[in-house]
């Protein structure tokens, strides 16, 4: 019982740094998982480990509430939907998960951007938000297709896939610009143009206040 409270004490501690690694290791690595032990569809299991840790990120017991119902209500949609072999649950599943990531790319940003000294958590929770923010997006991407067929196009014709959406948030988040998968339609374009731009103005705005964060601190 003593170690299993020092443990959840230490977790509390570093939860916003093991939500990142659990978070690299979802968009990483789903892929070199589902090779190497064969689990079908990894990178689904492994999001349901970031909502896990997602919903353990958040102070408040409300917050953590609400974070928990919609945790479980996107674990329902995906197990209704592999006992029924029926795309449905996954209409309201999806939105849970892209709800989930989006309420908490705002406690990590509030972690991130809270006064007092500049430490790992602090760092962790900032790149907590950015990675979170790309899974909603890419999330929302598969979405927009699921509902508006043709809305990407992809120079290989593969269709965009969970994995794939996630894969073309990131390289838009990064304004990397491959030109491999490419929004078609307007609905998609506005959702590439908002990510794009936010994506850039968060990195600007938390590199302002960390700067000002530690300048504080040197001045005292």
């Amino acid at each position: 019982m003593g170690f299993a409270h020092s443990l959840a004490r230490h977790y509390l501690r570093h939860r916003f740094t093991v939500l990142f690694a659990v978070l690299l290791l979802a968009i990483a690595g789903h892929g070199f998982v589902g090779y190497v032990f064969a689990v079908a569809r990894p990178l689904e299991w492994l999001l349901g480990l970031c909502l896990v840790g997602v919903v353990f990120s958040a102070q408040s017991g409300g917050l953590r509430w609400l974070l928990g119902a919609l945790a479980a209500g996107s674990f329902s949609g995906r197990l209704m939907q592999g006992l029924l072999g029926h795309p449905a649950p996954v209409v309201v599943a999806e939105p849970l998960v892209a709800a989930t990531c989006l309420l908490a790319t705002g406690v990590a940003v509030r972690r991130a951007l809270a006064s007092g000294p500049v430490d790992v958590e602090h760092i962790c929770a900032a790149l907590d938000a950015y990675l979170l923010a790309g899974i909603a997006f890419g999330v929302g991407y598969f979405l927009v297709e699921s509902a508006l067929p043709g809305s990407f196009a992809s120079t290989s014709g593969a269709p965009l896939s969970p994995g794939r959406a996630i894969y073309f948030s990131f390289v838009t988040q990064a304004t990397l610009g491959y030109g491999d998968i490419v929004p078609t339609t307007e609905q998609a374009q506005g959702l590439v143009i908002v990510q794009g731009v936010g994506g850039q103005m968060y990195l600007a705005v938390l590199v302002a206040r960390l700067v000002s964060l530690y300048s504080a601190r040197e001045r005292r």
